[in-house]
């Protein structure tokens, strides 16, 4: 990786993509520290104690800390993952969206415009769930109605500026605009989570042993994700040779490649969802029996850190994973287009049994994959309920986040190194 980027410097267009991709994510860190007046940030924190405490501990995460600040920035990206998530998912059960995917990459713009739209309209609701949120947990000072309305049009304002700055740095920095805001914003964390270690072996609630042993584990997970990452599952592909304009082909082997982690972490995310979202709606009546059922009741399966909350957490991460990874591939198309180059899977028979064939390989890969995902997911949970360092932030999400923007992000400079390398040659 540091040679690929060594490299990279040496090249001026590619040192200018760097720079300028550097410097847009540092305007940006400075924007998170623009906090919006007349919020109680105290009571505000509260709301997002804890690692893993929440929705709203989640979404700090991704904010870099702007929820729980309240900075003009508090909804982050959030609105625009929704939106493309829902157009992902949309493009599938609606035809016309599918067939406007297929239509190169015209229809993908048409596609990303219509997410772009949408991820608007998800800021504004968000905005107003927001503000609700505040007002509810009593850190908002000033309730009139102008108030409200500078809030909310503050946050979506901020919501879609951010969905534009991602899109420059991807048009004329290096990798993902929107992903390297959430990743610079997780890397952000990492000061915090080293003074909350440092201040636990000060105040001698952990020693210097287990404080290596939690960074063993850190470490672990890490490699693990990179390895989760990188992993895939190759398809033997055979290509019969043909005749064209009188020349003879000879025939090729390939493979299909399939990502081990192909669905990334959405499937997390939507267990997350699932089981976040009762413990985040029962703090809303917190003197509820609901509320006390959800939080303090050895049965309850949402009590973070129980025996029964691991385990529907963990196979909750297993079926999202497969679920996603199910409706995002088509086998069928793919044995179509297989077929229609004269390719085929050996000892396998083209057409039906090839797509059967390929659904059966995506079917375990994604278990596989949630497996996987779901262990990375549950060992930070484990660490925090049964050891001294429950305040530190230190999630599996996070780190998979992290490790697929990077190693994305390092792919795109070699494919940029590579393609001036053959340029130069031919010249």
């Amino acid at each position: 990786m540091l040679s690929t980027l060594r490299n990279a410097w040496k090249v001026p267009d590619l040192k200018k993509r760097i720079v300028f991709t550097f410097v847009m994510l540092i305007l940006f860190r400075m924007g998170n520290f623009i906090l919006v007046p007349g919020i109680d940030q105290m009571k505000l924190k509260a709301l997002t104690e804890g690692a893993n405490g929440n929705l709203f501990s989640f979404y700090d995460i991704l904010s870099g800390g702007a929820f729980s600040k309240f900075s003009i920035f508090a909804m982050g990206v959030v609105p625009y993952i929704n939106a493309s998530i829902i157009f992902q998912l949309l493009t599938i059960a609606i035809p016309s969206l599918e067939q406007l995917s297929k239509e190169g990459e015209e229809g993908r713009k048409k596609i990303q415009q219509y997410t772009r739209y949408a991820a608007i309209v998800f800021a504004v609701l968000q905005g107003f769930s927001t503000y609700f949120i505040i007002v509810r947990a009593g850190a908002l000072n000033d309730t009139s109605k102008l108030n409200m309305v500078l809030i909310i049009l503050t946050l979506t304002t901020a919501s879609t500026f951010l969905m534009w700055f991602g899109d420059k740095i991807t048009e004329h920095g290096i990798g993902n605009g929107i992903s390297l805001i959430i990743f610079v914003n997780i890397v952000s964390r990492f000061p915090s989570t080293l003074y909350g270690l440092s201040s636990l072996q000060k105040t001698e609630e952990v020693n210097f042993v287990q404080v290596i042993m939690f960074s063993a584990v850190a470490l672990a997970l890490f490699l693990s994700a990179v390895v989760m990452s990188l992993a895939e599952r190759r398809i033997p592909v055979q290509y019969a040779g043909k005749t064209v304009g009188g020349k003879m082909y000879k025939g090729q082997s390939t493979h299909i490649p399939i990502n081990v982690n192909s669905s990334g972490v959405i499937g997390i995310i939507f267990a997350m969802s699932v089981m976040l979202f009762p413990v985040t709606i029962s703090q809303f009546w917190p003197n509820s029996k609901f509320y006390l059922f959800i939080t303090g009741s050895k049965y309850s399966p949402f009590k973070e850190g129980s025996l029964q909350y691991i385990i529907i957490y963990f196979l909750l991460i297993i079926f999202f994973t497969w679920f996603y990874t199910e409706v995002t591939f088509k086998p069928d198309e793919m044995a179509e287009n297989m077929h229609k180059s004269s390719g085929f899977i050996p000892g396998i028979r083209p057409g039906e049994p090839t797509a059967s064939y390929i659904e059966k390989v995506l079917g375990r890969i994604s278990v596989l994959g949630g497996t996987f995902a779901g262990i990375i997911t549950i060992i930070p949970i484990i660490v925090a309920s049964s050891t001294p360092f429950k305040g530190i932030s230190f999630g599996g999400t996070s780190l998979l986040i992290m490790v697929s923007v990077a190693l994305e992000a390092v792919r795109q400079i070699e494919s940029q190194l590579i393609m001036r390398h053959y340029q130069g040659f031919l010249k």
